[in-house]
């Protein structure tokens, strides 16, 4: 393969090329020129509105007080779905709207997202036979499915999926969503505004918020203040607090729900996932991770309390070991966990007894008062992030007529997405291909990972000791120099749980290794 576009710089790397000259560079900030938009918020929905922006000429810049889908946006359960239990609280035309996005998102970023197969057990005394067939048969019909494969029945007893189950389970059914890097697709979306011209400030919290007539003066905590004609309000489970910072409180109510995942050894040898029912009226979801995990989740409890280190308790890791004793012959208990992790997702307040009832759904709301305009964020999911971009930026548009009408984000590949979107195993074979050193487990993360610009960091390397330091699991010196210079890395946890999950695999003293490393190179 002949990967198009720019490398690395480089000191200690004789395999590696010069970054050309005027290839986008992260920093060099000019603050006197006011921005046309500042979007507030580094997760999915303010960088895919970053994305959209900057592609339309606007001049942007993206703030985010941590790192990139540092909250929320990696905690979610990984998946492009409609959300089959919503059918159920009648939310129809939010699943019809998430349907129609999962071969769309497929098709710009096919190193991040593929097609899985989920089965669906029927268990008796649950929801009925027929009322499951009528959502799948629904699910398959309303969003415009073309290229996934349709419903279709199985009986467990002999289908692969009904093996690790306990016995008893017979009527099944097997129905087609998307996996997604949650935390890859949100870095992506901000290095794509970043090459469209966007300023990507991480690590730079807004202190305060001041209006005047045609502009907003944003003050962080750097000490640095920064000018734009419009702000976007994209903090998610944060948006009233900035509200209030904007000495604009709003009578909008949200709901924030913590929804919890557990990791588990692999409870199965094969690459369907499950979708199970619970006795209490609950659905979970028992998925295959980095290849040696299972991943399980997720639970609907309402938060009450800070949004910083949102971790998992107790009571939901053991509600989810419980769900899934419910159906797997391997028994689990919260000391097999080999990692928890939380978010706290932003819902609409909509008079829902239960956390798990209450709406998917987005609002964007105008704050026009006296001065500047401010537009906030209220709700949405992850599968619905490019639609809720566009029609943010369509309103954008108001104030900023010659910013481009076009909604290219949805033709455009994303950064290493550049190829059929079922053209993966082939790019996985060209990798093995270019460089032999690499084993087929690291070809496989690196193709999933990085796509074609994957080689774009292996450069013309012939060994492995071309790509300089080994941190372990064949994370590299040459990889980590990358994460830095060109997906705003600056830690090990960037690196190990959002850039990669390589954290689950280096021990301790390999964490602290790289650790030291990129304190020395930063």
């Amino acid at each position: 393969m002949d990967p198009a576009g720019d490398m690395l710089p480089r000191r200690v790397f004789r395999a590696l090329l010069p970054l050309p000259p005027g290839a986008p560079y992260i920093g060099g900030v000019n603050e006197e020129q006011p921005f046309d938009i500042a979007v507030i918020g580094g997760g999915v929905n303010g960088c895919g509105i970053a994305r959209d922006a900057a592609g339309r000429g606007a001049r942007v810049l993206l703030l985010e007080r941590g790192d990139l889908a540092q909250g929320t946006s990696s905690a979610s359960t990984k998946l492009i779905h409609g959300g089959l239990r919503y059918l159920e609280h009648r939310e129809f035309a939010l699943v019809r709207e998430a349907l129609s996005e999962r071969e769309r998102l497929w098709g710009i970023a096919p190193h991040i997202i593929h097609p899985m197969r989920f089965v669906l057990p029927w268990r008796p005394g649950l929801r009925p036979r027929w009322l499951l067939r009528l959502g799948l048969f629904l699910y398959d019909h309303i969003g415009g499915r073309r290229a996934l494969p349709a419903t279709q029945g199985i009986d467990l007893r002999r289908h692969v999926a009904g093996m690790p189950l306990q016995p008893g389970f017979g009527r099944g059914w097997v129905y087609s969503d998307g996996w997604v890097d949650d935390a890859r697709l949100v870095v992506l979306n901000a290095r794509d505004a970043a090459d469209h011209g966007a300023q990507i400030e991480t690590r730079c919290a807004v202190t305060a918020l001041e209006r005047a007539a045609d502009r907003w003066t944003i003050n962080t905590d750097d000490g640095r203040s920064f000018q734009a004609r419009i702000i976007v309000n994209a903090t998610g489970p944060s948006t009233l607090d900035l509200l209030d910072r904007a000495h604009r409180p709003s009578d909008r109510h949200m709901r924030l729900v913590r929804g919890s995942h557990i990791v588990v050894p692999r409870l199965f040898n094969h690459d369907f996932a499950y979708f199970f029912q619970l006795p209490d009226g609950r659905i979970f979801f028992a998925i295959p991770y980095e290849r040696d995990f299972t991943l399980i989740g997720t639970t609907d409890r309402d938060h009450q309390g800070g949004l910083t280190d949102v971790t998992a308790s107790a009571e939901e890791i053991a509600y989810l070991c419980d769900g899934a004793n419910l159906y797997f012959a391997q028994r689990i208990a919260p000391a097999d966990v080999v990692w928890s992790y939380a978010g706290v997702r932003p819902l609409l307040e909509d008079g829902s007894d239960r956390p798990e009832a209450a709406t998917r759904g987005y609002r964007l709301e105008w704050d026009e008062g006296e001065g500047a305009p401010l537009l906030s964020i209220f709700g949405g999911k992850i599968t619905t992030y490019h639609h809720l971009s566009a029609e943010a930026v369509a309103m954008l548009r108001r104030y900023l007529p010659k910013m481009s009408e076009a909604d290219w984000t949805g033709m455009s590949g994303l950064p290493g997405g550049d190829f059929p979107r079922d053209g993966l195993p082939a790019l996985i074979d060209r990798l093995r291909a270019d460089y032999p050193f690499l084993s087929q487990s690291d070809a496989d993360r690196l193709g999933r990972a990085y796509g074609t610009h994957a080689w774009r960091w292996l450069g013309r390397a012939g060994s492995a000791a071309d790509l300089g330091e080994d941190f372990g699991h064949g994370l590299s010196e040459a990889e980590v120099a990358y994460l830095i210079d060109r997906e705003w890395a600056r830690s090990a946890q960037d690196v190990l749980w959002r850039r990669t999950k390589l954290g689950l695999r280096l021990d301790a003293a390999q964490v602290r290794r790289l650790e030291e490393h990129m304190q020395e190179r930063i």
